[in-house]
């Protein structure tokens, strides 16, 4: 018994009666003498792939070819391409309805998944569509691709360099733009479009228990100041991403989080720390009574640097020993500082120059632009200004 020829028009019929969904598969077979449901299968199986080409391989040929069949002339091959567009056309019709306003849609789709094998204005003369009319549906479309608040919320990632997250983006949405949203609006719409803020990676600290301490815990994890020059907290980092590692030394003002000064050096010796000091003070017209805080590092507990803080009638206190929660603040902002600005850098991968120019402009962008939940999404200098 040979085998069932079926003719590219059949095979066309059934795949648009399975799209219209009006028959069952059994009802459709029945309708085209489809001897086996799997060649139904198989027809669709082509059409969702795009393999159009195979409605018109002769039988035998279907899974060899690959290239469609051979054609007498290019005039011919243009023909049957714009017969098989037109059967899409109408497939898609007779899913969507035939209604004006879809007209745009459907075109649109049709171009866009037939662009790859077919020329649009070959595509566009089988669906005797006005080239005109294609391109301005074109420019509407992508028009509507974006909404001003996504342009918005695009325009805050860019302009924060991707260091915030939807709170802080919801918030400079509303201050900005005054554009109101859900933050779970804004977290799927960061989502969507890939923008999501950078994450520090978590670390594990392993408390060595207590011990005794040059100066007492006076600051006891309180981190709110009521008023500036009241709390200082101060500490140490590495910054590893230079041809030679340096040392930052910061100091904070807990009462808005400002980094009230900061030294990059070559080493970590008691000069560094001195240095800091000594320029906070000036930067602050010499306050007295600060609580100053840092941890129990060789400088920190060094007699120089103890003795400058007692000259200026200053506050020592003290984290227990391996407890980096006693001074979070300050090592939660040498942690941002690296995620948000060296994250994509490896060590020893950039000049000296360069590091020192992007620490000046991470702490510049810290105090001036960066919104804290905590100071009601203000930045530092701004809720310092307000509460003056």
């Amino acid at each position: 018994m040979g085998k069932n020829v079926y003719t590219s028009e059949i095979k066309w019929a059934v795949v648009k009666e399975k799209m219209s969904g009006k028959l069952t598969t059994k009802e459709i077979m029945e309708k085209y003498g489809i001897k086996n449901k799997s060649q139904v299968e198989t027809w669709m199986r082509w059409y969702r792939a795009n393999e159009i080409h195979r409605f018109d391989q002769p039988i035998g040929k279907q899974y060899t070819f690959g290239h469609g069949p051979d054609f007498k002339s290019e005039e011919e091959k243009k023909d049957t391409q714009m017969n098989h567009l037109k059967m899409e056309n109408e497939i898609l019709k007779k899913v969507f309805g035939n209604d004006k306003g879809v007209e745009k849609h459907i075109v649109l789709q049709i171009v866009e998944k037939f662009r790859k094998n077919y020329t649009v204005s070959v595509i566009l003369s089988a669906l005797e569509i006005p080239r005109s009319s294609f391109y301005r549906w074109l420019a509407e479309e992508v028009e509507k691709i974006l909404t001003l608040a996504e342009e918005a919320i695009i325009e805050l990632c860019k302009k924060t360099k991707y260091r915030n997250g939807h709170r802080k983006i919801k918030a400079l949405l509303k201050r900005d733009y005054g554009i109101k949203l859900d933050r779970n609006t804004v977290q799927k719409t960061m989502q969507k479009f890939h923008l999501q803020c950078k994450v520090k990676q978590k670390r594990k600290w392993k408390s060595q228990g207590e011990s005794v301490v040059i100066a007492p815990n006076v600051l006891n994890r309180n981190f709110i100041a009521s008023k500036p020059n009241e709390k200082w907290v101060t500490d140490i980092t590495y910054i590893q991403y230079g041809s030679v590692t340096l040392y930052l030394s910061t100091i904070m003002d807990l009462y808005n989080n400002e980094i009230v000064t900061y030294k990059l050096y070559n080493h970590q010796q008691t000069p560094l720390v001195m240095d800091t000091l000594r320029e906070a003070l000036i930067a602050r017209g010499n306050p007295q009574g600060v609580i100053v805080h840092s941890d129990q590092g060789s400088v920190y507990t060094s007699y120089a640097y103890q003795n400058a803080l007692k000259e200026n009638h200053l506050v020592s206190s003290m984290s227990r020993r391996g407890n980096c929660w006693d001074n979070a603040v300050i090592e939660s902002f040498h942690s941002s500082l690296k995620t948000e600005e060296f994250s994509l850098a490896k060590f020893n991968s950039l000049s000296n120059v360069s590091v020192v120019q992007r620490i000046d402009e991470y702490i510049r962008h810290y105090n001036e632009e960066r919104i804290q939940e905590k100071l009601g999404y203000l930045t530092p200098k701004e809720f310092g200004i307000a509460a003056a």
